[in-house]
């Protein structure tokens, strides 16, 4: 059933209409079913790298299009069980989380350790697994935000896995310490023959001043992107900016007025789009969050992410919460309207 924009976007329905200028599509590399083929192929990736790349783009419902639709469950450990699964205690059972996504139509599932080696024999060939190696867990008094190894590349490997997922908080006092440990944990994926993914968060207190939170301003998120892309991730992990002059109002680190004149608007496509230019113009596709579960609004808070990340010329969601913590068919359905805008060609590249 086609999606009704103007019910779900409601007054934000005319980002279906909005003509990017700031950076025009033709100046980013944009998603394609032959993205391996014709960008990747050039690089320095294994053969199996890229093999196990093009998986992520061949499964579930967005296959042959180009997208990619990944469900990720790490907030047992980044907030507690109890936060993440008390809405829908089926989901403290692992086999569920990847049942859920195998159903749900998704490229891949990406989970931790513990979730993902206790399914793999049974559910590895049957849908992409992507570890996610590190975590920042809340237990710990007083708690801090940082990023720990729970698993290694070869753990990984060995259970079948396409890719390796990992998060770097840029910005914090650990950043060069994660920096260095993902960067050699990608370099073994890679030598391994597995595809790498980065969680590209910003963080530090400093990054909000007064009122305003500038940790998803495009400009903050955007050099987050390109220090990701440096590490050799192949896919960006980022969430929708919110707002932009992060580096402006923090008085800190360097930008230039260009960026906020030229190269970007208040249009959320556009800053999106800011966000791709700096995925190296789009040759290392952009993913974006689906974000907390806020309960009524979910849907259309998913709908309207997505449309975003594809009209600035993002490669697809990773939502997780919107989905797991309500009904098992509401989530379900969740899942695949998210995927629908992908596939709907009335949505197109701004």
């Amino acid at each position: 059933m086609a999606l009704d924009y103007e019910k779900l976007l409601g007054k934000d329905v005319s980002l279906l209409e909005h003509k990017a200028k700031a950076i025009p599509r033709e100046s980013l590399t944009l998603p394609s079913k032959d993205w391996v083929s014709n960008i990747m192929t050039s690089s320095d990736r294994k053969a199996s790298v890229l093999r196990n790349l093009q998986s992520l783009f061949d499964y579930g419902r967005l296959r042959d299009s180009g997208y990619t639709s990944i469900f990720p469950v790490d907030q047992g450990i980044e907030h507690s069980g109890g936060a993440a699964f008390a809405p829908n205690p089926a989901f403290f059972d692992p086999e569920n989380i990847v049942k859920f996504a195998y159903e749900g139509g998704c490229s891949a599932v990406a989970s931790t350790l513990g979730v993902l080696g206790l399914t793999a024999r049974k559910w590895a060939h049957k849908i992409p697994f992507v570890l996610k190696i590190n975590h920042n867990e809340f237990l710990s008094l007083p708690n801090k935000y940082d990023q720990t190894m729970f698993a290694s590349v070869k753990q990984a490997a060995d259970m079948g896995c396409v890719a390796v997922g990992a998060t770097v908080y840029f910005g914090s006092a650990e950043s060069a310490r994660q920096i260095a440990e993902v960067s050699r944990a990608f370099e073994a994926a890679h030598d391994l023959g597995l595809a790498t993914i980065l969680w590209c968060y910003t963080r530090n207190s400093g990054f909000k001043v007064g009122d305003v939170d500038y940790h998803t301003s495009a400009d903050l998120t955007g050099q987050a992107n390109h220090l990701g892309v440096t590490m050799q991730a192949d896919i960006i992990k980022q969430k929708l900016p919110t707002n932009n002059g992060g580096y402006k109002a923090t008085k800190h680190g360097k930008t230039n007025e260009k960026v906020y004149t030229e190269l970007t608007t208040d249009n959320p496509i556009d800053l999106c789009r800011y966000q791709a230019l700096n995925c190296y113009s789009g040759r290392i596709p952009l993913i974006n969050s689906g974000g907390e579960s806020k309960g009524e609004s979910d849907l259309a808070d998913a709908v309207k992410t997505a449309v975003i990340n594809k009209r600035a010329g993002g490669a697809g969601l990773i939502a997780g919460r919107k989905a797991f913590q309500r009904p098992w068919k509401e989530g379900l359905a969740l899942l695949n309207a998210i995927q629908d805008v992908y596939l709907d060609p009335r949505v197109t590249i701004a």
